[in-house]
């Protein structure tokens, strides 16, 4: 799924912000300073992050400033004076400007409630890191402005932020990234009206436990905290932890509710009841972000399967859907046309029997390599054991599937058919493996043609090479024209093909000049070939116009040895060729 667009705060906005900031901590200030020092219950910071969180980093500057000035006006107002203003409105701004940072680094997607993972970094960032920091500074400038000594007040500064960020911010980043609207849209009616009642049978609850219960019943809100986060999802949690800090919070404040019979200050009440807010919160909310991760998942894969149904059912290829054992657990409905079988009689038997003898070990072998790499793609041509029509080579391509686990449970293949490509790709091999002039080998087949047969001659074949060149060619060109020269070459060939065996392979190396490779022949057989081959063109090549040229060859003959490599023999064949032009031409010399 994509990421939730993050905002951008118009000026007026960021205006805004700044005024509520400054209602909420001058709120704070007023109604949680029990002690003169710091305020107990501190939501601002709250706001703040959750702005930062939802919008684009080039307009926090911006914000910042007007937070910082809101900072700075309430501690002056109503706090611990002008002397604390500007430094408390820094260690205020540098809170949420950590918890800001590091969520935007460690949490790419932006769904800080989106997920356990994101939450958890969240929640890290802010009570490990941020508050941690920030507190020990508050402390600082608290310790020395009022009477509340260093440790005092940085519990009260953690406790209060700490609490205040965890109970508030989760869920003013859901409303600021546009969440309620999309439940509301999303969910139907039904459900709407289950979450009112529900949430209003919460609120009724508290409402009994902090003002009327006649015994200590805090632990009975938990149940409904889960049940909510289940039918609900990560809202109903969300306003679940506000009714109840809203309504246990005003009854705690105002001296009534269970804590009312703990002999402690009204602080210490106050911070013991944002525990059991936090604790309400990590009971609550992570399980709604875990079920919303996985009902997105869920969503997912339903799309996912819905493509994979829609492209199987409608595609000409084969798609396949193997376990680890090789067995096919599913087959498109393309199966029957492609290879003539029903796909539900497909389904159990062996992949390896859709494939011919001879290729299935590279099948198998690339169904084990997409085990192995889940993350990689493997392909593999094969040519199919049966087809319904004209099929004869397919490719498969082929990835693992995994469970929760990231472990392989089995792989999807596609398999399509290449048969023309396979036709196209040979006649291609054959076109570039043929003279187009003479018909004869290419270079570069007739070369490796040579290098196949000096390896056969390593396990004790005896072959040789004959490279010839025809005596005088120039001057048939300079006579008669390029015309009749490429009308000689062709001639020259296919007089020589009727006296070398099927075995045997002629190849043109370029120009005039030929090479002929003569299999499971030695020195002396092959000397009698190529006189055999010269008497072949005793008798003159008639070109068009009725001209009659005679044409010899030049020759080089040398026995291949498996301990030579290519380049040696052909040269040794060449200085045969040399010498036999250099000794009057129309002759045969063998290598020394």
């Amino acid at each position: 799924m994509l990421r939730p667009a993050l905002r951008h705060p118009s000026l007026l906005a960021s205006i805004a912000t700044g005024c509520v900031y400054f209602v909420a901590a001058s709120a704070a200030l007023l109604l949680s300073r029990f002690e003169g020092g710091l305020a107990f219950i501190w939501v601002a910071n709250a706001f703040l992050m959750a702005e930062l969180l939802t919008s684009r980093t080039s307009y926090w500057p911006r914000t910042l400033m007007v937070c910082a000035v809101a900072s700075a006006a309430a501690t002056a107002l109503f706090g611990m004076g002008l002397m604390a203003a500007a430094p408390m409105a820094v260690i205020n701004i540098l809170e949420s400007l950590i918890v800001a940072l590091l969520c935007r680094r460690f949490v790419p997607d932006h769904r800080v409630t989106g997920s356990i993972r994101s939450l958890a970094i969240f929640i890290l960032a802010l009570t490990a890191v941020a508050d941690t920091v920030t507190g020990l500074l508050a402390a600082g400038v608290a310790a020395s402005l009022t009477p509340v000594p260093f440790a005092a007040s940085f519990w009260q500064w953690y406790t209060g932020h700490a609490l205040g960020g965890l109970t508030c911010a989760p869920i003013l980043i859901m409303l600021l990234q546009g969440e309620l609207g999309r439940w509301l849209r999303k969910t139907p009616r039904h459900g709407k009206v289950e979450t009112v009642v529900l949430l209003a049978l919460f609120a009724l609850s508290t409402v009994h436990i902090f003002y009327w219960a006649r015994y200590p019943m805090l632990f009975a809100p938990l149940l409904p905290l889960v049940l909510i986060a289940f039918r609900v999802g990560q809202m109903g949690a969300a306003a679940s932890i506000i009714l109840l800090a809203l309504i246990g919070g005003t009854a705690t404040m105002s001296g009534v509710g269970p804590l009312t019979i703990i002999p402690v200050p009204p602080g210490d009440r106050v911070q013991f009841f944002q525990f059991y807010v936090a604790l309400s919160f990590l009971l609550s909310m992570p399980i709604a972000a875990e079920l919303h991760a996985r009902r997105r998942l869920f969503r997912m894969l339903e799309e996912s399967e819905t493509r994979f149904r829609a492209i199987a059912e409608h595609s000409g290829d084969i798609v396949l859907n193997i376990s680890v054992a090789g067995l096919i657990e599913y087959a498109s409905p393309s199966a029957h046309e492609q290879i003539g079988c029903a796909p539900e009689l497909l389904v159990g038997q062996s992949a390896a029997n859709l494939v011919d003898p001879q290729d299935r070990a590279v099948v198998i072998a690339a169904h084990r390599r997409a085990l192995i790499q889940p993350g990689s793609i493997h392909k593999v041509e094969f040519r199919p054991l049966v087809s319904a029509g004209d099929l004869d080579w397919c490719e498969m391509v082929t990835r693992a599937v995994v469970d929760e686990h990231g472990e392989p449970n089995g792989v999807v293949s596609t398999i399509r058919d290449i048969s023309r490509h396979k036709a196209r790709q040979r006649a291609l091999q054959q076109v570039a493996a043929r003279d187009s002039l003479t018909g004869a080998d290419s270079r570069r087949a007739f070369l490796d043609k040579l290098d196949a047969e000096i390896q056969r001659t390593r396990i004790g074949a005896r072959s040789s090479l004959l490279l010839i060149d025809i005596d005088y060619f120039k001057a048939v060109n300079d006579r008669f024209g390029h015309g009749a020269g490429d009308q000689v070459l062709s001639a020259f060939v296919a007089r020589l093909r009727p006296g070398l065996r099927g075995v045997d392979s002629i190849g043109r190396l370029g120009g005039e000049e030929f090479a002929i490779l003569l299999a499971d022949s030695d020195i002396d057989r092959s000397s009698l070939v190529c006189e055999r081959l010269r008497i072949l063109l005793e008798e003159p090549i008639t070109v068009g116009g009725g001209q009659a040229i005679r044409v010899t060859f030049s020759a080089g003959l040398v026995e291949l040895k498996g301990d030579a490599d290519r380049s040696v023999l052909l040269e040794a064949a060449d200085k045969a060729l040399y010498r036999a032009k250099h000794s009057g031409r129309n002759c045969l010399r063998l290598a020394a």
